[in-house]
């Protein structure tokens, strides 16, 4: 893999771009504090914006290592306002695969938004970054984040019974990949 860390990146609709420090109060009221959207993730909501402060304090320092690629997603027509989140959450260097990890703000739910950005990442890791496979899983009683991978060309996998965890406790993971050779 070439690793060149984090590319702001552009589609139709979307910009996804490094986060800066000033944008702890839009992830806290678009999306990190709802527990709608959480539900299914494997961190709880924010309980206050200090915490998402917190948390992108840490990203924006970790734009340092080249092996570092978490986005925002803003939808240019709201500004420069973060209204979701995508980043590689685990990189196989020995194989050359990342796993990607997403979420977005319920009032931006069934548009096409992430669908939009997951295929922006997968060209950028594919391309620029040389990745072999690109996978994500997700619980099967979230099946709209299974989708969004549907919708981006990924290929079902399998399902790992009572194999991961989430906000509602040990769950069953649905696995979805795509491979270079068949973008």
């Amino acid at each position: 893999m070439k690793h060149c860390g984090t590319q702001r990146l552009e589609t139709d609709r979307l910009i996804l771009r490094r986060y800066v420090n000033e944008d702890a109060a839009a992830m806290y009221k678009n999306w990190a504090s709802d527990s709608e959207v959480t539900k299914f993730l494997m961190w709880p909501p924010h309980s206050s914006q200090e915490v998402s402060q917190g948390v992108t304090e840490e990203w924006v320092k970790l734009y340092s290592d080249e092996r570092f690629y978490h986005w925002a997603i803003v939808l240019k027509e709201n500004g420069d306002e973060p209204i979701g989140d995508i980043a590689v959450v685990d990189i196989k260097e020995n194989v050359s695969a990342v796993h990607i990890g997403y979420c977005l703000g319920k009032a931006w739910w069934h548009r096409g938004i992430m669908s939009e950005a997951l295929k922006a990442v997968m060209d950028f890791m594919f391309y620029e970054v040389d990745v072999n496979r690109f996978e994500s899983r997700h619980d099967p009683r979230n099946p709209h984040s299974g989708g969004v991978m549907k919708k981006c060309g990924m290929k079902y996998e399998g399902t790992l019974r009572s194999a991961d965890w989430n906000n509602q406790g040990v769950c069953d993971a649905c696995y979805y990949a795509l491979l270079k050779s068949e973008r």
